[in-house]
């Protein structure tokens, strides 16, 4: 059991699936190392999405996946109305507002 929401501290498999699916994410979005900015805020979001709940690997990618949030977008409309499937995470499909 992951102990990351209750005292701030992550067991080292939690650390591996964060950098697996940081790495995965990083790659989609063919982000490189000189990136770092936006890395750094993907990573943080990573963090954030794991420690709300979203502890499956799996799930974890998807409610971050610009790939699958674009399928989805055009499949159906989020609970937003705004039809980007980003509705939980503003910042993550809009790079405007940099």
């Amino acid at each position: 059991m992951s102990l990351s929401r209750n005292s701030g501290q992550y067991e080292p498999a939690d650390l591996d699936l964060l950098q697996r699916v940081f790495d995965r994410l990083c790659n989609e979005r063919r982000l490189a190392l000189k990136d770092r900015d936006q890395r750094e805020y993907l990573a943080s979001q990573v963090f954030e999405v794991f420690d709300n709940g979203f502890a499956d690997e799996t799930e974890l990618w998807r409610s971050l996946s610009k790939l699958r949030t674009s399928k989805e977008a055009r499949e159906s409309p989020s609970p937003g109305g705004h039809g980007d499937g980003l509705s939980g995470h503003p910042e993550a499909g809009d790079d405007r507002s940099r």
